[in-house]
């Protein structure tokens, strides 16, 4: 059974940093996409970040250039990096995974399993 838990919100002020963590088990295929994606309080959530099981990369343009998106294989661990923090960035943050050969979309509905979020909240 594949169990992601994120880990490493909290409340940070505009222009801080935060680094998210999404610890990865059960998941026993050999090639995956596994992403990040966000919501706020009445809007649809959203996809910000991907990566396959080759390390290729896609964002979506809201956060090019200060979002960044990295794995650790050897502690099965997803890593999503915020710098220059925006109010805007405000919302529950998930870890996401699905098994294909790469990473095609950053919309939810290509991701089968997921985390249980961490709350990332900035203050102006």
């Amino acid at each position: 059974q594949v169990q992601l838990v994120e880990s490493g919100g909290g409340s940070v002020q505009a222009g801080g940093s935060l680094r998210l963590s999404c610890a990865a088990s059960g998941y026993t295929y050999s090639t995956y996409c596994m992403g990040w994606f966000r919501q706020a309080p009445g809007k649809e959530r959203e996809g910000v970040a991907a990566i396959d099981s080759d390390g290729s990369t896609m964002y979506a343009d809201s956060v090019k250039g200060r979002f960044t998106i990295s794995q650790d294989n050897a502690k099965n661990t997803l890593y999503l990096q915020i710098n220059s923090l925006k109010p805007e960035d405000t919302a529950m943050y998930y870890c996401a995974a699905d098994h294909v050969n790469y990473c095609y979309t950053l919309r939810a509905a290509g991701f089968g399993y997921w985390g249980q979020g961490t709350q990332v909240t900035v203050s102006s």
